[in-house]
């Protein structure tokens, strides 16, 4: 077994939508990054390559590479799924906060939870995604942003404890 830990923030300020693991959340605004910004995406890439001891995001897709503007942030996600699987490792559970004041999650939370699912190839039962608010301190209390934290429960099939 291993654990990956993945964090992303980005700021608003980008075209709409806000995207989170693919999915609109806010039709009103956008965020700023060097892909299409999408925090969960971002955040569950690098737990993943945390749980694989592959690096982080940045490695993968360095942000001075032009290649990575504007890039769909799920593609990358995929990329980094089929790394994660050919050092021989499963998702065994995904748990995903965001980080907002403003933008809100509960309309979209099965959308998220089942693009996640897709992308990892895993059961929807094995996907959390929750929200929570930082109660208006800091830059995100100050909705400025939005951030996403992911934890990666790995396994290796067939590996004895």
């Amino acid at each position: 077994m291993s654990v990956g830990w993945g964090f992303d923030v980005h700021r608003f300020g980008g075209d709409p939508p806000v995207l989170l693991a693919g999915v609109a959340a806010d039709l009103t605004r956008g965020l700023l990054g060097t892909s299409d910004a999408d925090v969960v995406a971002h955040a569950v890439a690098d737990a993943l390559l945390g749980a694989a001891a592959l690096g982080d995001l940045g490695d993968s897709f360095p942000p001075s590479d032009p290649r990575w503007d504007g890039a769909d942030s799920m593609e990358l996600l995929r990329t980094v799924v089929g790394r994660f699987h050919a050092e021989g490792l499963r998702v065994a559970h995904l748990d995903v906060t965001i980080v907002a004041e403003s933008v809100r999650l509960t309309p979209v939370r099965e959308a998220v939870r089942a693009a996640l699912a897709d992308v990892l190839g895993i059961e929807l039962g094995l996907v959390s995604v929750k929200a929570t608010t930082t109660d208006g301190l800091g830059f995100l209390g100050r909705d400025e942003g939005v951030a996403a934290v992911a934890v990666v429960t790995a396994f290796r099939p067939g590996a004895v404890s």
